[in-house]
């Protein structure tokens, strides 16, 4: 056996930052086989929705229309929502300034108040003052603190001066970032109403579309045929993203398995629609239906990761989320998607805001649960028998 030939200290600092070396090697490699994993999945998902567009979209006109209706009321929502945030911070900013400047303002008159001060008390003195004490001479060292005060004097009333001169700068300054603030301001409420004019249009589209789409399917036939193309289009995506997930597991922190039944409902509204309740004909919901308000946050029930953020016949825009073991919850009918494919996500976080994609007439959240790629009841998964208003 080999023995370290130098100090003990030297020797464990070696091994320490040999084995600290090898791990970080190891996280290196494991993080770009993670790296390569999510441009994988990302890669076999863009594919799958690829397909889906072909297969259920482009076919049918009236269906591509309302897509790319309801894809433009979401761009606009999400651009507005953009332009809000900016112009709140531009607002804030703006105050902030403005705050600044008075107080600026307020420091400046003071200085130039203690300035006049000074000033007059040098006129009282009088020009001449230092001379007298000079001629006099009838104090030789009282003399010398007044002509050592005269000097600390007119030092003070110098960078008294110097610092008035710098605060009038500093004003300057701010004011004109107070107007460039302004005029930044003035831009965004521009923007602001150029696009609520055009989430407006959208909207109109958006609408035009969906009557003929209901023009189109006014016979219970043709209603349950929709539906049949709507249903086996999501099966056909589950199954999809089954076989391109199993390649790429999530690795939850807990399985997915033992939160039945401890889960917090991923909307505010009323529940409207049961698992297994009949919907048309032979067809029964495969999740539930939640009525919620435009805009209300979509929360994720889990950890996991995204699978699927995209529009989808029937759904509109959907969300699927990758909890692992076999296990997808299924969020349809947004306005707003929040998260992109691959991005992980906790138990609560806000992965979309409700709206009535997918041909909904007032705001609804459509939510699933699937198991190998079949639905079950998500009810028994809540710690409430239904979600709170």
């Amino acid at each position: 056996m080999r023995v370290c030939r130098f100090s003990l200290p030297f020797c464990i600092a070696l091994l320490v930052g040999l084995t600290a070396g090898i791990a970080g090697a190891q996280t290196g490699k494991e993080a770009a086989r993670a790296e390569a994993d999510l441009k994988g999945v990302k890669a076999e998902i863009a594919k799958i929705a690829a397909q889906v567009k072909r297969d259920s979209v482009d076919r049918n006109k009236l269906t591509r229309n309302l897509r790319a209706a309801e894809v433009s009321v979401a761009g606009a929502r999400d651009e507005l929502g953009r332009l809000r945030r900016e112009r709140g911070e531009r607002v804030a900013k703006r105050a902030a300034l403005a705050k600044e400047k008075a107080t600026r303002e307020a420091a400046l008159a003071s200085e130039q108040r203690e300035l006049g001060s000074e000033l007059r008390s040098a006129y009282l003195i009088g020009r001449e003052e230092p001379l007298k004490l000079l001629l006099n001479q009838e104090d030789p060292a009282r003399a010398g603190r007044m002509f050592a005060f005269y000097s600390y004097f007119g030092r003070a009333r110098a960078d008294r001066i110097a610092s008035i001169e710098a605060h009038v700068a500093e004003i300057a300054v701010l004011e004109t970032r107070l107007k460039a603030e302004e005029e930044r301001l003035a831009a965004l409420e521009t923007q602001q109403k150029a696009q609520l004019t055009q989430l407006e249009a959208s909207r109109a589209e958006r609408g035009k579309a969906l009557a003929a789409l209901e023009s189109e399917s006014r016979t219970r036939a043709a209603a349950l045929e929709q539906l049949r193309r709507e249903q086996a289009g999501l099966e056909k995506l589950v199954r999809d993203l089954k076989r391109a997930l199993e390649q790429y597991p999530v690795d939850g922190k807990a399985a997915f398995a033992k939160l039945r039944g401890k889960l917090a409902w991923p909307a505010a509204g009323k529940l409207i629609a049961n698992f297994g309740a009949v919907r048309a004909g032979a067809i029964k919901w495969d999740g539930v239906m939640i009525a919620t308000e435009r805009g209300a946050p979509v929360r994720s029930v889990a950890s996991g990761r995204i699978a699927y953020a995209d529009w989808l016949p029937g759904l509109g825009l959907l969300v699927i989320v990758d909890h692992g073991n076999n296990y997808l919850s299924l969020y349809g009918h947004n306005d707003q998607l929040y998260k992109a494919v691959g991005e992980r996500v906790a138990p609560g976080d806000t992965i979309a805001a409700a709206g009535d994609s997918g041909g909904r007439s007032r705001p609804e959240l459509y939510f699933e649960i699937r198991r190998a790629g079949k639905p079950i009841d998500p009810r028994p998964w809540f710690r409430q028998a239904a979600p709170q208003p």
